[in-house]
């Protein structure tokens, strides 16, 4: 008999509501809205005043008292008002780490959506194509369309709503089922292949498995729309836009919307191409060994490289980064991630270990190096070092995994201030109070 593992998986359907419907959809989404402000103006105004933090929970008690001042509440779910004051926290948690900048208050326009954290507040109809869900606080049952690709027990569901191009989606977080890895358990792990690849604009992904070198295309779905794109932009220009004071035109709004589905095209061609090729690399290998990549601090500064920044972001290197890594562990294999400061594997000669710092111009595409000899194009000469690394098999001072301090994508555990991590400090706070020792499933990391 088969073993088999439950794993957490995200299904996207769209929604197609009636006038009615979606004037309700509208109104709760307005209504999430004005709590995720209020939320940010409880925080500064405590801060400012008696330089105190206000904690998520304290902000989650106070809703029975919010509800009564404001009785348009009331018929929203509690859980999903939790979870939109679980948002504010998680952007403050962000901020105090360094990781974004401080929450402002949000306009509606840039307001997505909200969140039913558990099952109580909605139910759907599907087996994973097509259906309908039914939202018990809006009174109001949803026709959806879409395939999931697996199927099992929805746990949590986000409604997004997207303004311009005035859609909306239902997002489910699914617990499916699936055959254990060939790999067994953690203890005994055997990896059978291990790839070095690396991202690049000329080409998309470069790849080398000990004995060859697989180059992937860069598909610049962005540069071939560009054109269409660059001329409907031209016209809004010439149309009335929203400012202070000034509503935006009809033609202006029809012309945004179309200026948005052309780039929303791009986009779903974007991650269709990235799909395809992730899960065509994860079924074929084991390990994965790459470099960290900052793509946010990588495209900050658009002066003097406005096209580097652009074929970055049109290949998307941060989400097939992630798709690569959950794809290969999912089948119970292994990213590694080398530090690309301390190795610089695109300056390092993979032949003798040698480190030339006139390789580091990105012009340069062709390395000869004048220590060996060794000659290889730039991308195949990091991926070749990524392998060497990853198999002890590299030449010069502190390549070796352990001098280099390398981490896997499992070596980290991380607070994302999940709904799952409240109801545990939660259950620890209760615990506290009564004077009970903290189970050690309740602990939180």
């Amino acid at each position: 008999m088969t073993e088999t593992a439950l794993v957490v998986r995200r299904q996207t359907f769209r929604l197609y509501p009636n006038k009615t419907q979606e004037r309700a959809l509208l109104s709760a989404r307005r209504l999430h809205c004005y709590l995720y402000n209020a939320c940010v103006a409880h925080r500064r105004y405590e801060y400012r005043r008696n330089r105190r933090t206000v904690t998520d929970l304290e902000q989650q008690n106070l809703l029975p008292e919010f509800k009564q001042a404001w009785p348009e509440f009331a018929q929203l779910h509690s859980h999903s008002l939790q979870a939109t004051v679980k948002r504010v926290d998680f952007a403050y948690q962000r901020f105090f780490q360094g990781l974004s900048k401080k929450p402002k208050f949000k306009s509606i326009k840039r307001y997505s959506g909200w969140t039913y954290p558990s099952s109580s507040g909605w139910k759907v109809a599907s087996n994973g194509k097509h259906g309908s869900v039914t939202l018990n606080d809006l009174g109001i049952t949803l026709r959806m369309r879409g395939k999931a690709k697996d199927w099992g027990r929805p746990t949590t569901l986000t409604i997004v709503y997207k303004p311009t191009l005035r859609q909306w989606y239902a997002s489910f977080t699914v617990e499916v089922e699936v055959p254990r890895s060939k790999f067994g358990s953690r203890s005994d792990l055997k990896y059978e292949s291990i790839v070095a690849y690396d991202l690049g604009t000329e080409t998309a992904i470069t790849l080398y498995d000990g004995s060859e070198f697989y180059e992937v295309a860069n598909p610049r779905f962005t540069q071939r729309s560009e054109e269409k794109i660059r001329k409907v932009a031209k016209l809004k220009r010439r149309k009335r836009a929203p400012r202070k004071g000034v509503k935006a035109s009809r033609r202006w709004k029809k012309i945004n919307r179309l200026e948005a589905k052309l780039k929303a095209k791009v986009a779903r061609q974007r991650k269709d191409w990235q799909h395809k090729v992730t899960s065509e690399i994860a079924r074929r290998y084991d390990i994965g060994v790459t470099e960290k990549l900052n793509v946010k601090g990588m495209t900050r500064r658009a002066r003097g490289k406005a096209g580097l920044n652009k074929s970055i972001l049109s290949v998307g290197f941060g989400t097939l980064n992630q798709m690569l890594t959950y794809k290969i562990e999912q089948k119970g294999g292994l990213v590694l991630f080398l530090p690309t400061q301390t190795l610089k594997p695109s300056q390092r000669c993979p032949e003798c270990g040698a480190v030339h710092k006139e390789w580091a111009e990105l012009s340069n595409r062709y390395h000869v190096c004048s220590a060996c000899g060794f000659a290889i194009p730039r991308d195949r000469g990091t991926v070749m070092v990524f392998y060497n690394v990853a198999t002890n098999q590299q030449p010069g001072l502190g390549t070796r995994l352990v001098s280099l301090g390398c981490f896997s994508s499992t070596s980290e555990t991380r607070y994302t201030g999940s709904m799952k991590q409240l109801g545990q400090r939660k259950r620890q706070k209760l615990c506290c109070q009564a004077g009970e020792e903290t189970p050690p499933a309740y602990a939180v990391g």
